[in-house]
């Protein structure tokens, strides 16, 4: 008896497509309880339903892009602790991706239509990383959650006052998003250049504006 199954480039292949579609299909399921659970759902108006909901597609899609970069950088990290960090926050970040979810539904909004596009642009960048070692590929983790931490305050200060449930999502995904920067560092991340800092900076801004609205 084999004690380990082997597994094919065409079945890593077909599992991976197989994970990209549901995750662009909306389909996530959270292993922790949503932190909105036991937050007063008031009444927003108009406005601030509209507002909210742009800004819960904008974090729906930060963890469609989660999803891609983790895994990309799982399945080409260059040692099995690498994939297992990297296995282990994207676990976590489904989390995120099914609360964001539950959340626009609640809204009576939608994820974002380009949400393919994002999925495949993050696991493009997600490959090259991982390509150019773990240290470089650590640091492109701490610089993504901390450009996200700052993305997650903002929203935090631009979320309606009166919006627990949205608020308490955000966060937690804050705190999340957090101890993954830091357990990268711990594990030898390499500063990323200041140029692909901004470029980082750049593309996110570009996926931000866009996917308020889309």
């Amino acid at each position: 008896m084999l004690a380990n199954r082997f597994i094919s480039p065409l079945d890593d292949l077909i599992v991976g497509f197989d994970k990209a579609l549901r995750v662009v299909g909306g389909v996530a399921a959270s292993s922790r309880p949503n932190p909105a659970a036991h937050a007063v759902d008031c009444e927003l108006d108009e406005r601030e339903q509209r507002h909210s909901a742009g800004l819960m597609r904008v974090n729906h899609v930060g963890e469609v892009c989660a999803q891609a970069l983790y895994d990309s950088q799982a399945r080409h990290a260059q040692s099995p602790g690498m994939r297992a960090q990297f296995a282990q926050a994207g676990r976590e970040e489904e989390d995120h991706l099914a609360w964001t979810a539950q959340r626009l539904t609640e809204l009576g909004s939608q994820p974002s239509v380009l949400n393919p596009l994002w999925y495949a642009g993050a696991y493009a960048m997600g490959t090259v990383a991982a390509k150019l070692g773990d240290a470089r590929s650590l640091g492109f983790v701490v610089e993504t959650e901390r450009q996200v931490e700052a993305h997650l305050n903002s929203h935090l200060d631009s979320l309606p006052a009166s919006d627990a449930r949205s608020r308490a999502i955000v966060e937690q995904m804050r705190q999340d998003e957090v101890a993954h920067g830091s357990a990268a560092q711990a594990l030898g991340a390499e500063e990323m250049p200041v140029p692909v800092k901004l470029a980082m900076r750049a593309m996110a801004k570009v996926m931000t504006t866009t996917a308020y609205y889309l």
